[in-house]
């Protein structure tokens, strides 16, 4: 009978999704229902659940809030990223699979450079650095943010996975720091920076768009911005044999690979997405004794 009340919410919930334009809404009522009762999802789908009055009040309480299209990871709190899980609030971006592409490079990278010191700009939640610095471990990663509330976030997901001796977080605007001395040299400089213009901020689904902090996403008219201040400050901070490795919009590899080049940055390659789309702009600095 209890298992039959949980599918029996789940089904009316997986409705009211769907009702409300969520493509995932089996799956986002599964996963809702697996949170209030906390249990795996798997006990959710085989029936292995017991129900209570306070397991269906906190499960509607975040079906209510998903109908109005807020992302799940802010729901749940957590979202997996490069097989680990990290703390999610509004405060920072939701970590997205195509960004994984930035870590292996990365680490493809550093498998000759074990020690490498690697910045990463723009950190949100952590999850690019921290996952180079477990995949890493002899790696120091220095992580900066503009938010203070995103560093906050990222710091706790440091200590939860056991590398804040290694992650070092500041408070910057690109390579502007904020909280202390100007930033040096790294062997590595990764970044997922906002990439959005104006019109595709406009475009975007109402989860990213409504909920998703504006900050994190938005880099003026043409998307640019950002990037542009990146590869114009990179030279400077990165070693000679270095890698600039950032994440772009699927359209703008192109664009990227031009600033990279005209800031003189050599060796452009260009990472393609799981969907075929150009997503990772990679590019190194002039090693020793390398013609310009």
């Amino acid at each position: 009978m209890l298992a039959r009340r949980a599918l029996e919410g789940i089904d009316k919930a997986s409705r009211r999704l769907a009702d409300a334009g969520i493509e995932s809404s089996r799956l986002d009522a599964e996963l809702l229902m697996a949170e209030a009762a906390g249990i795996p999802r798997e006990a959710v789908i085989t029936g292995s659940i017991e129900l209570s009055t306070a397991i269906l009040e906190k499960f509607y309480a975040m079906v209510a809030r998903r109908e109005r299209r807020e992302p799940i990871a802010y729901i749940l709190g957590r979202k997996e990223f490069y097989s680990l899980e990290f703390e999610i609030t509004p405060a920072v971006l939701i970590p997205r699979p195509e960004t994984e592409f930035v870590v292996s490079a990365a680490l493809e990278f550093m498998a000759g450079t074990p020690n490498a010191r690697v910045l990463d700009i723009g950190t949100g939640s952590g999850a690019i650095a921290i996952a180079i610095a477990v995949n890493a471990p002899l790696a120091s990663v220095t992580a900066v943010d503009i938010s203070a509330d995103a560093i906050a976030v990222a710091s706790r997901n440091a200590q939860r996975h056991r590398v804040e001796d290694r992650v070092t977080f500041r408070r910057g605007d690109c390579f502007d720091v904020l909280d202390g001395p100007a930033l040096g040299s790294f062997d590595v400089i990764v970044s997922n920076p906002p990439y959005l213009d104006d019109a595709e901020i406009a475009a975007l689904e109402a989860d990213v768009r409504g909920f998703e902090p504006r900050v994190a996403m938005s880099a003026g008219a043409s998307g640019l911005d950002i990037l542009r201040r990146i590869a114009a400050g990179a030279p400077v901070h990165l070693v000679r044999g270095g890698d600039l490795i950032v994440e772009v919009a699927a359209g703008q590899a192109a664009a990227v690979a031009k600033l990279v080049e005209e800031a003189g940055l050599r060796d452009v390659t260009v990472i393609n997405d799981f969907a075929g789309h150009p997503r990772v702009v990679v590019a190194h600095a002039r090693r020793p004794g390398a013609q310009a």
